[in-house]
Formats: structure tokens, sequence, C-alpha cells
């Protein structure tokens, strides 16, 4: 009973990221990775993030940066590619604590950073780097949350085009693990009937999401943000260490 109940709560989770609150969904599987395989945790979430990623999609229809999808989008799929092939052969400690460390560094670059930020522009380079990365992190732990957000938090977008845009790409993203995930043999086995079940739940966290974007000040949205980044980014390299030191 508690675990499902954990997963029900992990699905909320999820619907709340994928309506906006973009960091809180990588919390989902280090919280079920408490009392499952995080492989199969990661294998049993991704249909849920599939289902909210095209409700957040519509919810988000028209707002996102064009631009910034452009470079996102191709560079999380490029991610997802070299995931599927480097996935048997890297400890997932090592991309634990690569993941956790890039959320760590912007989260206190943002914090003690003195004066006025300097607005960042959507640079192609920076944000293949930065999107490459979030497709290799995502397919592994879906913590694709960090490095994602240090690309495209300092250029201050608006919070509905940040969270479209946020919500967009990761959608196109989470669709391509599909057949990836398959190919790799991590859809072997799971319960869909309780999946299905899952993805109700999702579904409205989904737009609780939404309703909590659009209603939080651009400010504190930002600070919420940032603080959900901020202890994911703790709870990987918590478990990057724990693994790697057996």
């Amino acid at each position: 009973m508690n675990e499902t109940i954990l997963l029900i709560l992990a699905a909320l989770i999820v619907g709340l990221s994928k309506g906006g609150l973009a960091s809180a969904a990588a919390i989902a599987v280090p919280m079920l990775a408490l009392f499952m395989n995080p492989v199969k945790a990661a294998a049993t979430l991704l249909p849920v993030y599939i289902v909210t990623d095209w409700i957040g999609v519509w919810l988000y229809r028209r707002n996102y940066s064009a631009r910034n999808l452009a470079i996102l989008t191709p560079s999380i799929v490029l991610g997802v590619g070299i995931a599927t092939l480097i996935t048997p052969y890297t400890p997932e400690s090592v991309l634990l604590l690569f993941t956790g460390a890039i959320g760590l560094w912007y989260c206190l670059r943002a914090w003690l950073k003195r004066g006025a930020r300097e607005k960042a522009e959507a640079r192609v380079a920076p944000g293949v780097f930065w999107g490459t990365t979030t497709g290799i992190a995502s397919f592994i732990t879906h913590s694709g949350a960090p490095p994602a957000q240090a690309f495209l938090l300092p250029q201050h977008l608006p919070k509905l085009e940040f969270a479209g845009t946020i919500a967009i790409s990761f959608a196109v993203g989470n669709l391509v693990k599909l057949p990836a995930y398959f190919a790799i043999g991590q859809l072997d086995g799971l319960n869909w009937g309780l999946i299905s079940g899952l993805a109700v739940a999702g579904v409205a966290g989904t737009y609780a999401g939404r309703k909590l974007t659009a209603w939080l000040p651009e400010a504190l949205y930002i600070r919420v943000i940032q603080s959900f980044l901020f202890l994911l980014s703790l709870i990987l390299l918590f478990r990057g260490t724990r693994e790697l030191i057996g």
C-alpha cells in the first residue's frame, strides 16, 4: 500500500511538472528508487511522462520560445541517442553526480552573484551542449531539468514562455525515449494496469500545475523552480555518492 501511494504521488509530481513547475518531475525517480530499482522506476513512469507531456503541449501551445525550441529539441533527441548507446556501459552513479552537479552549480551561481543579472541570449553552441546533456540525463533518470534550466533560466524568459518551452522540448524527447527504452528491454514486465491509473493521476497533476504556474508571481515562480532544482540536485548528488561508494 505504501508503495502504491508513493507511485501515485510520483505521478502527481510528474503532472505538476508538466503543468509548469518544471523541476518537480525529476524528483519522482529518486523518490521511487527508495523501494525499487531506479531503471525500473524510470520505465514505469515513462508512459506517465508521455501522456502528461502532450497535455502540457496543449496547455502551452501559444506560450513558447521558437528559437530555444529549434536549438534544444534536436539536441535533446541527440542526447537520447547517445544515452541509448552508452547506458549499458556507464555507471548510473557517474550520471547522477554529473547531473546533480550541474543543477547545484546553477543555483549557487544564481544566488551568489551580486548586482543586476545580465540577460543571456539563446546561443546555439551552449544550447546544443545543454540540450544534449539534458537528453542523456533525462534518458537515464528522468532528471533532465537541471541542464535544461541552466540554459534557459539565465535568459529570463516570461514564466509561461519558459514553461511552454520546457513542456514542448521534453515532450519530443520523452516520445523518442519510448522506442529506445523498448530496444534495450526496459519496458519488459511492466504492470500496464497500474501505469494506466498513474497516468490518470498525472493528468490531474498537470492541470493543477498549470493553475499554480499562472497564479504564482513571476519572482516567486523563479524562486520555486530554483528551490526544486536545488533540492533535486542534492538528492542526485547524495544518490550518486552512495552508489559510487557501494
